[in-house]
């Protein structure tokens, strides 16, 4: 059995073996995905309105994970100007080399 989903998955099994640091988990993959969306569409994120996403879990658990990707250098956080309490989510060159290698990856598994 071969198809692009198959290759696809084989391919991103690649991205363990090129990062020897600790791998992101589910959940830091869906929130780096959703960050990276709102960041293609020009669209701000706060913590905030990360940490309210109940679909992928609870506050506690959310944040949690954002610091993770703080730590691992996938995102940033900008404190706003005008209020520090309000802090923005940026990805970094990391996270843009996240979704280039997986952008790679569905080309190659579809054949481009």
């Amino acid at each position: 059995m071969s198809n692009a989903y198959i290759r696809f998955l084989n391919l991103i099994d690649a991205l363990d073996r090129m990062n020897p640091g600790r791998a992101l988990d589910c959940l830091e993959i869906q929130l780096l995905e959703y960050i990276m969306q709102q960041d293609s569409r020009k669209i701000p994120l706060l913590v905030g309105d990360l940490i309210s996403l109940q679909q992928y879990g609870s506050q506690a658990t959310l944040h949690g994970r954002l610091k993770n990707l703080v730590t691992l250098g996938y995102v940033k956080l900008l404190a706003d100007k005008t209020d520090a309490r309000k802090k923005s989510v940026i990805p970094t060159k990391l996270a843009i080399k996240y979704v280039q290698f997986m952008s790679d990856c569905l080309d190659k598994a579809l054949g481009r």
